[in-house]
């Protein structure tokens, strides 16, 4: 891999990037870790680097946030099988494929397994900084999308069995007379229920309502 020995332009791609993520590398060359690791250090990334999967796996903490490089072709259980043992595992970390030109189409089936991206050897500094600065990206936003349904799921948990019945019927568009009949409640009742909602799910409006419970199914 070739060394950019621009330091503006490092300088320049770490302003871009979480310096709170973390790198990991995993491949069985100690010249490309410890060439990779230079760049990514250069940049002021955090990197841990593994010469096998096996040594990832066992150390691997899924609650740090960052990316995986990958190299495919590795001795024991290869990139691909790392893969789908993170998988098995419902660890979800980004992973860039490191691949040589013979093993494109192996690539390209890890990127059908979720791989956000590949990269074929040789490669630049500039391509490797990208993808991992995409990758660090989609970590980020999908880290904050669990913590945002975690939220709101702690909110439905403290709705009563009537109070969710209510909540469903409001999302659906229900009118209170509409749910007091299906519900076989009086209107009152269904007005302090969805009181209640509201409050618990610290909804400012209905359509807040709709909002989030929307957002919690597409998560």
């Amino acid at each position: 891999m070739a060394v950019d020995q621009a330091a503006p332009q490092h300088e320049e791609e770490s302003t871009t990037m979480d310096t709170q993520a973390t790198v990991f590398i995993v491949d069985d060359d100690p010249a490309v870790r410890g060439s990779m690791s230079w760049l990514l250090e250069s940049v002021d990334l955090p990197v841990e680097v593994c010469a096998s999967a096996q040594e990832f796996l066992d150390t691997y903490n899924p609650a740090i946030p960052g990316c995986l490089v990958l190299d495919i072709r590795l001795p024991g259980m290869g990139g691909m099988e790392l893969q789908k043992e993170l998988a098995v595992r419902n660890i979800h970390i980004p992973i860039i494929i490191v691949t040589g030109h013979a093993e494109v189409p192996m690539a390209v089936r890890a990127m059908k397994a979720g791989a956000v991206d590949f990269i074929e050897k040789p490669f630049s500094d500039q391509v490797l900084l990208d993808c991992i600065r995409t990758a660090l990206q989609r970590d980020s936003e999908s880290r904050g999308d669990d913590i945002r349904r975690e939220e709101i799921a702690t909110r439905i948990r403290t709705l009563t069995p009537r109070e969710f019945e209510v909540k469903e019927k409001v999302v659906e568009g229900n009118s209170n007379k509409m749910i007091a009949a299906q519900l076989g409640v009086s209107r009152k009742t269904v007005e302090a229920h969805r009181a209640g909602v509201m409050k618990k799910m610290q909804a400012q409006s209905v359509a807040d309502l709709v909002r989030m419970v929307t957002e919690y199914r597409s998560l």
